[in-house]
């Protein structure tokens, strides 16, 4: 697959992603596959997590924590909030 996308030349600078498990297990056997071919790629320092996501997990559990009620209570739906 690399060689089908031209990526086998180590120059890719680092893949971002949300913070799946899965993630960090592929870049680890890219990680592998690459250093089988010669090129060094640490995944550790090539995989760069995703700020927004973790942005919004990090958001979501402060809001969480202070018991904030969500906007989707009778009333409150979206098509009525774009009508504001």
């Amino acid at each position: 697959m690399l060689d089908c996308f031209e990526l086998n030349d180590g120059c890719s600078l680092g893949i971002t992603t949300d913070n799946a498990s899965s993630n960090y297990l592929m870049t680890h056997e890219l990680q592998s596959t690459l250093e089988a071919s010669g090129i060094e790629w640490p995944a550790f320092s090539n995989n760069i997590p995703c700020t927004v996501h973790v942005t919004r997990l990090a958001l979501g559990a402060l809001i969480s924590s202070l018991g904030v009620k969500s906007a989707q209570s009778p009333g409150y739906t979206m098509s009525a909030i774009s009508n504001l």
